[in-house]
């Protein structure tokens, strides 16, 4: 398929704007998760974690349109968004057990 096609284009923006999403959600989940198994009250591992989603999300966002596969950006994004959002759920699980 050309780069310059449109459904490529249309598949990069998605992919930056959901695929972001779902990274920095995961991201957040997981850390928030690891800062209050490591003794830090929930609001300020909370806290953190949204300040450093804001950078993350333009990383990932800006990532998504670097000269790599489509398939790829897609696969980082969502399925290390996926990863990460299971591993938190997991991790507060455990806490919640405690």
């Amino acid at each position: 398929m050309n780069a310059n096609h449109p459904a490529q284009l249309g598949s990069r923006v998605a992919a930056s704007l959901l695929g972001s999403y779902a990274f920095v959600f995961g991201f957040t989940t997981l850390g928030t998760a690891l800062g209050v198994a490591a003794g830090m009250p929930y609001a300020d591992a909370q806290t953190l974690l949204y300040l450093l989603a804001f950078l993350l999300f333009a990383l990932c966002f800006c990532w998504a349109f670097l000269p790599l596969s489509g398939a790829k950006v897609w696969g980082v994004l969502l399925g290390g968004g996926a990863v990460m959002t299971g591993a938190g759920w997991l991790l507060s699980q455990v806490l919640g057990a405690r």
